[in-house]
């Protein structure tokens, strides 16, 4: 429905904005996508005119296999929060793998981890931040926290009791991660309370800016990661940090841009124009005259 809406409904051309003849648009460019799904049917066109990337950039977040395929088929940017390396290659690896099998060139997919970073000028100051920084974490808190991502009552488990995979229907990918990510690891609430205290369920770096950038570069070359989404452990410190330390560190690698390229956001992510790519199932919805002929031809 969306893709018919925004790649279809309204035709390159069918914005005139001719001021002489007070016409905004051709109608004759612009089509009812006549849409029924399971879930809804919309007869009409699209209420305004295409952006000009019409569809937008289209994220998915969540590492369990529903979401990976969901991903692999629709997704141009993909947030994972693999914990360890051994994982985000694994989880890196089967999503690219499931988009080539889509029928879509992986290297259009961009796979971003969960990461947290605590930055000071030298690795003592990040130290102790860090320290400074686990003395507010409370239990009640992150229990409570890992309760809503995970719809597991924490509750019901002692501190120190070990915990087995545990079926929910809430964010699967969270349960498998903590479950499964690090099978040498006994998971229990008061282990979970440490690891998601500060940053949730990504990786934490600690450390100078030059610490940092090397463990990020190092996950980088080994998992084939894209890139990272920086969660915080302080609103705002962590990001302004990340700005004032850790990006000029980055710049000064070669491995961080200095500029905004021009043009639309899919342009500055991908180089390309600001279209969907020609492989992307969205872009399949830009002739809808084209689906309707057909249709009609199929039940005729």
């Amino acid at each position: 429905m969306c893709y018919k809406l925004w790649e279809g409904s309204w035709e390159d051309g069918a914005i005139l904005r001719d001021r002489e003849r007070r016409v905004f648009s051709d109608p004759t460019k612009i089509h009812e996508i006549r849409h029924v799904g399971k879930h809804f049917q919309v007869p009409g066109i699209h209420l305004c005119e295409p952006s000009p990337q019409r569809t937008p950039v289209l994220y998915q977040a969540g590492a369990s296999s529903r979401g990976k395929q969901f991903a692999a088929e629709h997704a141009e940017c993909v947030f994972v929060a693999a914990p360890s390396k051994v994982l985000l290659k694994k989880t890196v690896a089967d999503i690219r793998r499931r988009t080539a099998e889509a029928g879509r060139d992986p290297s259009k997919v961009l796979i971003f981890n969960l990461q947290t970073v605590i930055l000071g000028e030298t690795d003592a100051k990040a130290k102790a931040k860090f320290e400074e920084y686990k003395s507010w974490v409370s239990y009640e808190g992150a229990m409570a926290l890992i309760s809503g991502w995970t719809g597991i009552d924490f509750s019901q488990f002692k501190p120190d009791e070990p915990l087995r995979h545990v079926h929910t229907n809430a964010i699967q990918s969270a349960v498998e991660t903590f479950s499964t990510a690090d099978p040498n690891t006994i998971w229990t609430p008061q282990a979970l309370a440490d690891w998601v205290g500060i940053g949730g369920f990504g990786p934490l770096f600690v450390g100078s800016p030059e610490t940092v950038a090397d463990l990020l570069q190092e996950w980088v070359e080994e998992t084939d990661v894209d890139g990272f989404n920086l969660a915080y452990a302080l609103t705002h410190e962590t990001f302004i940090d990340a700005v004032e330390l850790l990006v000029p560190e980055l710049q000064k690698r070669g491995v961080y841009k200095t500029e905004y390229a021009n043009g639309t956001l899919r342009e500055k992510l991908f180089g390309d124009g600001p279209r969907l790519e020609a492989g992307h199932p969205g872009a399949g919805f830009r002739d809808l005259a084209a689906l309707h002929r057909n249709r009609q031809t199929e039940t005729a």
